[in-house]
């Protein structure tokens, strides 16, 4: 006998209850729809979790309110383990993503327990077909002398992630990696390094990527980097390619934070099959759809990206490269400092199109002293400001909308107006 568990809020579990009954499917339980999922958690209270975990792994079937509150991978990999079989019902159109996310079937309607059960009766549920790998990958660069790559690459996501999109922030730096520090997050978890370890089994799918993550707020997810620079190694060229490949399936926009050297002469003075401590930058900007390059506002920090652009272009190619210059200040280049800048920047590297962000050390303190983007808790500040206008000028432009076409008049009405003009 075939037995299911349903995990459905209100009237509409009796409903599809009913509905299996006349199929031949005994409905051993019906609980709320974010139950198993807590009992799988170990957030409910010792015997009710234990009961109802009895019930879901003795079950062939889980009917299961698809919400992002009532699936999380420790429920997935419960029934996976057990031989249950999620059927995921939705009440909306816009769960197909969450369903994909963790590998499940198309979600059937919430509210047609008679579809529900035809669908089981023809024994399989209709599968969702893989996720064409659409996502884009944005690589943050900057030359030596921390111009402020880890800063731009929080604030990016946060303002990308503020118009509704799905973004993963990723920390790729293998000199000194800081996205954990920063934003005050455990950094002994997995991270991009698990990340990349199971590209070589070919396990890494986006529901993997969504366990490993933290989620940092309304739509970002985290992948720290390694708590230790001497793990370099984890961090190969073929592994986080790969990884980054999964990335565009599973976000919309992927940030990734790399370190500021590119150089590949290592390879004259080590051994050919040996690995590359720059690798893991060279195969993100490589990767990338887009870089976005760092500057620091004063001399210094001008000079080092006028030499560093040079041999980011001989990496890249052709591949699009938006400017930054950041903590941008009167004096440390005089009266006009965006002239002085704009300047240098194109006579030297042939740059036309520059995007600055101020020194706005009040939003930047503030940021760091609740380990959140200022975008968050300075979100009027001047640097979120410029931030917001670079993504909506350079990042994520909004297409133009066309002014409306003016009607023509007829030329009836051209004479009559000319006539009653005269007239007049």
């Amino acid at each position: 006998m075939t037995t299911a568990v349903v995990a459905v809020d209100g009237p509409a579990a009796s409903d599809i209850a009913l509905h299996l009954e006349r199929l031949g499917v005994t409905a051993s339980a019906a609980v709320a729809a974010d139950a198993p999922a807590r009992a799988a958690a170990d957030a409910m209270l010792a015997a009710d979790g234990r009961d109802l975990l009895g019930a879901v792994t003795a079950a062939d079937l889980l009917m299961l309110e698809l919400r992002r509150d009532t699936i999380a991978p420790a429920l997935v990999s419960l029934c996976d383990r057990h031989g249950v079989r999620i059927v995921p019902l939705s009440g909306g159109s816009g769960d197909d993503r969450l369903a994909q996310l963790y590998g499940l079937p198309a979600p059937l309607p919430l509210g047609d327990g008679a579809r529900v059960a035809e669908a089981l009766q023809g024994g399989v549920t209709p599968v969702a077909p893989a996720p064409a790998p659409t996502g884009r990958v944005i690589a943050v660069w900057g030359p030596t002398g921390a111009p402020g790559r880890s800063t731009v690459a929080v604030e990016l996501a946060a303002e990308l992630a503020r118009d509704g999109r799905r973004v993963g922030l990723v920390d790729a730096d293998t000199h000194a990696p800081s996205l954990a520090l920063a934003l005050g997050l455990a950094d002994e978890g997995p991270g991009f390094a698990a990340a990349c370890r199971q590209v070589d089994h070919d396990a890494l799918t986006p529901a993997e990527l969504s366990r490993i993550s933290v989620p940092l707020g309304r739509g970002v997810e985290v992948l720290t980097g390694l708590n230790r620079p001497g793990r370099w190694p984890e961090l190969s060229e073929e592994r986080v390619g790969g990884a980054l490949q999964v990335c565009r399936s599973w976000v919309d926009e992927t940030i990734v934070d790399v370190a500021a050297s590119l150089e590949q002469d290592e390879e004259i003075v080590s051994d050919l099959a040996g690995p590359r401590r720059n690798a893991a930058s060279l195969a993100a900007v490589r990767a990338a759809d887009l870089i976005v390059a760092v500057a620091s506002a004063d001399p210094v920090g001008m000079a080092r990206f006028v030499r560093g652009h040079a041999e980011l272009r001989a990496t890249v190619g052709a591949t699009p490269v938006v400017v930054v210059v950041n903590r941008l200040r009167p004096g440390a280049l005089g009266v006009d400092p965006r002239g002085q800048v704009r300047a240098t920047l194109d006579r030297f590297c042939g740059i036309r199109d520059v995007w600055f962000l101020p020194l706005d050390t009040k939003a930047a303190d503030a940021a760091m002293l609740a380990a959140r983007p200022a975008q968050e808790v300075a979100g009027r500040s001047a640097l979120s400001a410029a931030v917001r206008r670079l993504v909506g000028e350079a990042i994520a432009p909004v297409a133009p909308v066309s002014p409306p076409v003016p009607r023509r008049r007829r030329a009836g009405s051209e004479r009559r107006r000319g006539l009653f003009a005269r007239t007049a």
